[in-house]
């Protein structure tokens, strides 16, 4: 099992801007899988933006040119910059490490993203 804790959620005022990380663990971080996914209260859970152990990507048609996504596997951690945030970003964020090789993935806890001015 792979531990996942999200840090960085918060208050912001609409067109601010916040970075969310992941912490995951495991030595083999940089394959993984990684992915943002969200829940606004009476949602479904919908996915954010994903990266692949190459480093490409993928985005939510309602996040594209104002999320992106990246990782270090230096430090285990991948990161969501959210910038020009709407209300309609207000959500739990939670991060997803998947490893395809093994048909697993864990979550983390998630974290809270308020948009309100």
């Amino acid at each position: 099992q792979v531990h996942v804790v999200e840090s960085g959620g918060g208050l912001v005022q609409p067109g601010g801007s916040l970075r969310l990380s992941c912490a995951a663990s495991g030595s083999i971080f940089s394959l993984y899988v990684m992915g943002w996914y969200r829940q606004a209260p009476g949602k479904q859970r919908e996915l954010v933006a994903t990266i692949n152990s190459d480093g490409s990507t993928n985005y939510a048609d309602p996040v594209k040119g104002r999320f992106t996504i990246s990782r270090d596997n230096a430090k285990n951690t991948v990161y969501v910059q959210m910038n020009s945030l709407k209300p309609e970003d207000t959500a739990v964020y939670y991060c997803n490490a998947r490893r395809p090789w093994q048909g697993r993935s864990d979550w983390g806890q998630g974290t809270q993203v308020t948009v309100s001015s």
